[in-house]
């Protein structure tokens, strides 16, 4: 899984760059069928937009956003909602075989 984390009009210091490494482990259990996942962290006035791409090895493309007022429980949110959608998409690929 290619990964890339990305501020716009914020500075991603190494803390949160921990603490999202931390939250892909989420993902582990699909490490194999993530083949690109960007984080895109955007700084506004006195909030965040927290974006993800999620790109699958059956050629399926997502996108999540997140508007939050604090950086960490909007990233929670963001991950919380890329495990609830790679848990659905693994379950129709299951079925389909």
């Amino acid at each position: 899984m290619d990964t890339l984390i990305k501020g716009i009009h914020y500075d991603v210091s190494e803390t949160t760059e921990d603490f999202i490494n931390k939250k892909l482990k989420k993902l582990a259990f699909a490490e194999a069928d993530i083949t690109k996942l960007e984080i895109i962290i955007k700084g506004e006035k006195s909030s965040f937009v927290l974006e993800a791409n999620l790109h699958l090895r059956w050629k399926k493309h997502e996108y999540f956003s997140v508007k939050a007022k604090k950086l960490y429980p909007g990233l929670e949110i963001l991950f919380d909602k890329l495990v609830y959608s790679v848990k659905k998409e693994k379950e129709k690929i299951v079925e389909h075989h």
